[in-house]
């Protein structure tokens, strides 16, 4: 798997650039700042990139906008982004292209290194991946006019878990039902979340974007 890295912080670039040399990738290039992101992704165009939200000048947003830019310009390029805290908008404004192939993970989850990189291939094969703990705030930030509000709570838990970037079998192992289960479910998200018939893999994702929203 070939990888972009950004990361203004050279102790943790060099980290995520040895962590994942050393399971079987390929850092092509490793870089401080947007552009420079958005210039590796354009001439590379990766397999994955990892990149960091904030970064210089301001260490604010930098990052995001710049893997945005990078998504414009390559469209579908897969993108995970670590982050220090939880920031839910930032999940939303990298999923807004409804493309998948993105993730958006706590900075703390690089030291449980079999997620991390569980996380970052299956990005990289087109998943939605978010955190946790990113899914958890979104449980207490639902608004009256929650489109997921028609749900049972069975249903809830399965698009939680399709936001986490899980497939059909992954949620059926996790909630201990079967697979034929999880497929009733997730039709049933579809038409209450009135969501025709489409290719699935977008429907998946407009799923987890109303989730997102909601």
């Amino acid at each position: 798997m070939r990888v972009v890295i950004a990361d203004d912080a050279v102790l943790l670039r060099e980290g995520l650039v040895r962590l994942v040399e050393e399971n079987e990738c390929t850092v092509v290039a490793a870089v401080g700042d947007g552009p420079s992101l958005v210039d590796a992704i354009v001439e590379h165009k990766p397999d994955v990139s990892i990149v960091d939200v904030r970064m210089p000048p301001t260490h604010t947003d930098e990052g995001l906008r710049a893997a945005v830019e990078a998504r414009r310009q390559v469209p579908g390029s897969p993108i995970l982004v670590l982050s220090q805290y939880v920031e839910v908008e930032y999940a939303d404004d990298l999923l807004a292209d409804r493309l998948g192939a993105v993730g958006y993970l706590l900075k703390d989850r690089v030291s449980e290194v079999a997620d991390f990189l569980d996380g970052l291939r299956r990005v990289a094969a087109g998943a939605t991946v978010l955190d946790p703990e990113v899914v958890g705030q979104l449980l207490v930030r639902r608004r009256r006019d929650d489109p997921l509000r028609n749900l049972t709570p069975r249903e809830r838990e399965v698009l939680g878990l399709m936001a986490e970037g899980r497939s059909n079998t992954a949620i059926a192992r996790t909630i201990v039902v079967t697979e034929g289960a999880v497929e009733k479910h997730v039709r049933n998200i579809f038409t209450k979340l009135d969501l025709p018939p489409d290719e699935e893999q977008h429907r998946r994702v407009l799923a987890v974007l109303a989730y997102l929203r909601s």
